[in-house]
């Protein structure tokens, strides 16, 4: 990568063609398998060479000392344990992302459990209902704790897997470095806040700046792509590869979808099988789509024996998902308001009472859900179990906003009341609505928020309630 004067360059250009990464291997560099029934995950500052070796290495917080943090491994219906150990100097939690867990798991600090102070520890167990992609990350201080490079990813995986020659997990993250490749030090400033999010300056796959892959032609695998970015959202091409999605946020597709494109939004996942249909001597990209271009993040060198291309691929067994019963199903809106451009109505409800739109400005907070902003106060919704609940989505903002929802999964309803793949992260866009459906299976208090960091701490938080 060549060396700019002052900050790297945002668009990446010159960052792509020397960003290296590993050649050939079949592994995922960078990542650890844990494979033993209970996993230490230590939280704890780290340096890591994220950007090319003639560049420092980069201080980043790390689950195991590395970006991203170990893949933790186990099969559909077991029972899941890890010990998180805090080696900040701040108050952290782990939010297992996607999970249909306990309430007392979720890992939301002042919600389901306390926050695990430094120096202390706290142990997770719950069986995993579901196979698919997960990850984990802090649900404390998230923006500056998972910008600093706090995330990791969680494979469950189905009892018949589909058969593929190899696999393939990719993370997609980016960073706000300097000059020096130090992480902007910076967290929440005001513009972040109140526009996009904290952008970075250079996106790697897997703490890379680019992989580099070779496979035959005809090649099967199994792409997990998770993009644990705070506010970018990726619009990935395929070229040289026929893809198929075959589940989306962990949950399996009723059929798998032909795709030349793909966009993920922060927390979501996108499950793939890829034939490698470039010829030998080719090469085969994932590339990420930028305002000035096209960039490879995975390049993919067509190399050695050839294989018979294989037809579409078959749907994934399926999870236990409920039915939703939207007939009689209760709606409850969501309006979404603020941000750099439109702004906040004259009178939000702030921790308790009505404030004006200048102090809220004041105080960091600059989005609202239905004219509250933050947490304080009722729930947006309360449901009984067993219940299914609509959710008109409108984005009255300038900006996009991925809605999460904890605990369970939803569904779209499209028009004509026909219903979108189960996921339990969607991307709204500016003036979009979009309305979703779940049903009240999982008891407890859970968050309902959007995943861009710096929306979520600055007013695009509420809850939901099950009882």
């Amino acid at each position: 990568m060549a060396r700019c004067e002052g900050k790297m360059d945002p668009t990446r250009r010159d960052v792509m063609a020397l960003a290296g990464g590993l050649a050939g291997a079949q592994v995922v560099p960078g990542l650890a398998w844990a494979g033993a029934p209970g996993h230490r995950l230590t939280a704890a500052p780290a340096e890591v060479q994220l950007a090319p070796g003639d560049y420092p290495k980069t201080r980043v917080w790390a689950y195991d000392g590395r970006v991203p943090g170990s893949v933790l491994r186990r099969r559909q219906g077991e029972t899941f344990e890890a010990r998180l150990v805090n080696g900040l100097d701040q108050p952290t939690t782990v939010h297992w992302h996607g999970l249909r867990l306990p309430n007392a798991m979720d890992g939301v600090p002042g919600m389901t459990q306390a926050a695990v102070r430094p120096g202390e520890s706290f142990d997770y167990r719950f069986v995993l209902r579901d196979a698919g992609t997960f990850w984990y990350h802090p649900h404390a201080n998230s923006l500056e704790q998972i910008s600093r490079g706090l995330a990791g990813v969680l494979v469950v995986d189905e009892a018949e897997p589909p058969e593929v020659d190899a696999e393939e997990i990719l993370v997609l993250d980016d960073w706000r470095l300097t000059e020096d490749a130090q992480l902007h030090p910076e967290f929440g400033n005001r513009h972040d806040m109140s526009h996009a999010g904290r952008l970075g300056n250079y996106i790697t796959v897997n703490g890379a700046g680019e992989l580099r892959r070779s496979y035959p032609r005809g090649t099967r695998l199994r792409v997990r792509l998770v993009n644990a970015a705070t506010a970018r959202i990726f619009r990935l091409v395929f070229r040289g590869m026929d893809a198929w999605v075959v589940a989306l946020d962990a949950m399996p597709l009723e059929a798998p979808e032909r795709i030349e494109q793909v966009e993920i939004g922060p927390a979501q996942r996108v499950d793939l099988i890829v034939n490698v249909s470039a010829g030998t001597g080719e090469e085969a990209i994932i590339g990420s789509v930028e305002r000035d271009g096209t960039y490879a993040t995975v390049s993919v060198s067509v190399a050695g024996q050839e294989q018979a291309m294989r037809a579409a691929p078959h749907a994934l067994p399926p999870n236990d998902l409920p039915t939703l019963a939207l007939k009689d199903a209760r709606q409850v809106p969501l309006v979404m308001e603020g941000g750099a451009m439109r702004g906040l109505p004259e009178r939000v409800r702030w921790q308790g009472s009505k404030r004006e739109a200048r102090a809220l400005y004041e105080a960091g907070q600059f989005w609202a859900f239905n004219g509250q902003a933050g947490m304080d106060g009722a729930p947006l919704i309360e449901a009984g179990m067993g219940e299914t609940v609509r959710v008109p989505m409108e984005n009255r903002t300038a900006f996009s906003h991925a809605m999460h929802l904890h605990g369970q999964h939803f569904r779209e309803v499209l028009p004509e009341g026909r219903l979108g793949p189960w996921r339990d992260t969607l991307v709204v866009h500016p003036d979009e609505t979009r309305e979703i459906a779940f049903v009240a299976e999982n008891p407890g208090d859970w968050m309902f928020h959007c995943h861009m960091a710096a929306h979520q701490m600055s007013g695009m938080m509420n809850w939901i309630r099950i009882t």
